[in-house]
């Protein structure tokens, strides 16, 4: 099941992320306008989405998200979720196979 939040897809800058992104935890993912790119974790979901914004030089940094989308959710739902979403949705970057930007390290962002 597609994210719960039912928006496609919120334009990825920084205006709405501030707006529009909570500071709580769950699940975001990030396309582009042919496709998911990341389906990702974290503890604060604006905050993970603005590292992302800021990357440079990443796999998916040069991918060039445009939109992304978020469910909150807490505990080891979080995680369950993911997953499902990853297996629904396929993203081009995997997070299990991506390190945490080195600012985000020891969370339970992934």
């Amino acid at each position: 099941m597609p994210f719960a939040n039912r928006v496609a897809s919120i334009v990825f800058n920084a205006a709405t992320i501030q707006r529009v992104a909570p500071d709580s935890p769950g699940v975001y993912g990030l396309s582009n306008s042919r496709e998911w790119l990341y389906i990702g974790q974290s503890d604060n979901i604006r905050e993970s989405l603005g590292m992302h914004l800021s990357e440079q030089g990443t796999e998916l940094a040069l991918l060039t998200p445009t939109g992304f989308t978020f469910e909150v959710c807490y505990g080891d739902d979080r995680s369950t979720r993911q997953q499902r979403l990853i297996a629904e949705m396929h993203p081009k970057v995997h997070s299990q196979n991506r390190p945490a930007p080195s600012s985000m390290r020891g969370s339970t962002r992934r």
